[in-house]
């Protein structure tokens, strides 16, 4: 399917999905989270892609924000539809049963900022900026930036981080926990294709099982949670991939997997 906002390859069963808007440093608008939306719900289905890359074009920005010439003359009708619509989008991300890597290559900021947070893993390019600078604009976060930055960073380096409006290097968003790795930017899409492939080589349905039972379980009660993970734990049990999987430790030998 061709999209006029994004770019989308599978090679490898990795998907690497690109928000190709590079004039407007790739800003969101109704249009690209309308792709965005589609596209997620077509790789969703699609057992041949088993990890996905999400990034940027351009040097400059992975997403520089969201469209402000679209939004200054939103309504607050307008403005609720558009937040709301997002919010289902990037709740759609950490929902995909697929792992999603975000791979930042420069600007993620307000939206954009947002949009890496939904993703399940983030790698940085050294020259990378974060930040959420809605403030600046007189307006706050709209796509769960107020909400997710907390359960990531804690909650005094988020207030500081939105009330402040400013951007950070990838270096401090490494140390506060945003980002998982920063390379330099040469090397970012091999450091991302290389966390794809470790990922790829384990068990496709363990693999999914666990990130929906740590996505799911964030936001409930510890005992509750743990009840989550016993089951589907028990779900794996059901496995081809786990009868693989034991086997191949017992015999000493590399399992192969199915996702079955």
């Amino acid at each position: 399917m061709e999209y006029a906002n994004l770019i989308v390859e599978i090679s490898d069963r990795i998907a690497t999905i690109t928000i190709n808007r590079p004039a407007s440093l790739n800003a969101l608008n109704q249009a690209v989270m309308r792709e965005l939306s589609a596209v997620l719900g077509d790789l969703a289905e699609k057992e041949e892609a088993g990890v996905v890359l999400l990034t940027g074009s351009g040097e400059k920005a992975f997403v520089a924000g969201a469209d402000i010439s679209e939004m200054r003359h939103f309504t607050s009708r307008q403005a609720i539809d558009f937040t709301l619509f997002g919010q289902g989008v990037l709740e759609r991300i950490e929902r995909l049963p697929q792992p999603v890597i975000g791979v930042i290559n420069g600007f993620a900021l307000g939206g954009g900022c947002e949009l890496a947070m939904a993703c399940d893993i983030l790698i940085a390019a050294e020259t990378a900026k974060f930040g959420q600078p809605e403030v600046n604009l007189g307006i706050i976060p709209g796509y769960g930036g107020t909400q997710r930055l907390p359960r990531i960073v804690g909650r005094n380096i988020a207030k500081e981080l939105v009330l402040t409006g400013e951007m950070i290097t990838a270096q401090r968003a490494y140390e506060i926990g945003l980002v998982n790795r920063v390379v330099p930017r040469a090397d970012l899409m091999n450091a991302a294709r290389d966390m794809a492939a470790k990922i790829l080589s384990k068990g496709p349905f363990a693999v999914r099982l666990a990130k929906m039972a740590m996505n799911r379980g964030l936001d409930i009660d510890l005992s509750n949670a743990c009840a989550l993970e016993a089951n589907a734990f028990a779900v794996g049990f059901s496995s081809a991939d786990r009868v693989e999987g034991m086997t191949a430790f017992l015999e000493k030998r590399k399992a192969v997997f199915t996702g079955r």
